[in-house]
């Protein structure tokens, strides 16, 4: 075993926080900001990069794990939580969207997860968080949020953000499965993935689901999301007065001439 091992609880129904519990000297890296408490035993330490045991320690070997999360929207740090006392300690991280926190034990699926970019909340140190290139070229020119994904390896536990609703399904050997590119969330690393354009000129131009889906084919294991984020986004900017959207149900009988008097809109 060369990850940390961590006992951890999830608390919450949509808005979501994992607490860690950890042994002294034990560890867990997250990602910058999404700490929610800790206790006075705990010791945080930024570090560069994923903070696990690597065979490079060099510093051109620091640079390259740390470039690695840059390609994949992420930051050039991490904080490393660390229990430095005598007994046991917690520490807890948010989510960082309305959905669930997926807990996934590497050593079950080959120690080898890849999940979307920005789908990474926090891990047990020894953990490594790389990034997952497809050369099929379909991927390449048109994955949008699956082009460039993160792949977790090691044998201890990861946590991941997910937005809505979750649905883990198992893909047998050759079944195919077709996914919104935003709701796909992680999948297991023997599983083949590929990009593949939507059939029918009117399904393309007004389907409403963009040009391309994720084709996944198993066998492995998927996590799939109801609602990503990016899609939360655009409703969220699309409804904004300042986009032409308008407010809705705020019963307010002055109607658009209440919002220009109260500074709902702008000039």
């Amino acid at each position: 075993m060369q990850s940390h091992e961590v006992d951890y609880t999830i608390t919450g129904d949509d808005i979501q926080y994992v607490e860690i519990e950890l042994d002294p000297h034990e560890v867990v890296m997250a990602e910058p900001g999404s700490m929610m408490y800790m206790k006075s035993e705990i010791v945080m330490e930024t570090v560069f990069g994923d903070g696990s045991h690597q065979s490079d320690n060099s510093f051109m070997g620091k640079m390259f794990s740390a470039g690695k999360r840059v390609l994949t929207g992420e930051n050039l740090f991490m904080t490393a939580y660390k229990n430095e006392g005598y007994g046991k300690s917690h520490v807890a991280f948010a989510a960082s969207m309305p959905g669930k926190i997926i807990s996934l034990d590497l050593s079950l699926y080959n120690n080898k997860v890849i999940c979307q970019k920005d789908s990474f909340l926090c891990a047990a140190k020894g953990v490594q968080v790389g990034i997952e290139f497809n050369r099929k070229i379909g991927v390449g020119l048109f994955g949008g949020e699956g082009f460039i994904m993160q792949k977790l390896e090691g044998d201890g536990m990861v946590f991941a953000n997910a937005g809505g609703t979750i649905k883990k399904m198992e893909l047998g050997s050759g079944d195919i499965l077709k996914v919104d590119t935003g709701c796909l969330v992680a999948f297991t690393g023997e599983v083949q993935y590929n990009i593949e354009m939507v059939k029918g000129i009117k399904n393309a131009l007004f389907g409403g689901e963009g040009l391309f889906l994720a084709t996944l084919q198993g066998p492995g294991t998927i996590w799939i999301q109801s609602l990503p984020f990016s899609r939360m986004a655009d409703r969220i900017v699309s409804s904004a007065p300042k986009m032409g959207g308008r407010s809705k149900g705020e019963g307010s009988v002055l109607g658009g001439l209440g919002n220009m008097v109260m500074g709902d809109n702008s000039f």
